[in-house]
């Protein structure tokens, strides 16, 4: 799942939760909406974890040592 469409399950699920005023018989539509955005929110932290693998700023050599930078 990416942050997109993380982020539109959030959007979806508040809007259930909080601005729909109708009533279905058997579903209840506040809890349907707190799990998208449930649901939602697990996935983009679970993006963010898995694109921050990827940052330009991340070590990609974990065997070098910090005080070993510079040619001898």
């Amino acid at each position: 799942m990416g942050i997109g469409v993380s982020l539109f399950l959030i959007a979806v699920g508040a809007i259930l939760a909080w601005a729909v005023e109708y009533t279905v018989v058997g579903i209840d539509i506040e809890v349907m909406g707190a799990i998208l955005m449930v649901v939602g929110s697990i996935g983009l932290l679970l993006s963010l974890l898995f694109w921050a693998s990827f940052a330009p700023f991340a070590e990609r050599d974990p065997f070098r040592r910090r005080d070993d930078l510079g040619p001898r």
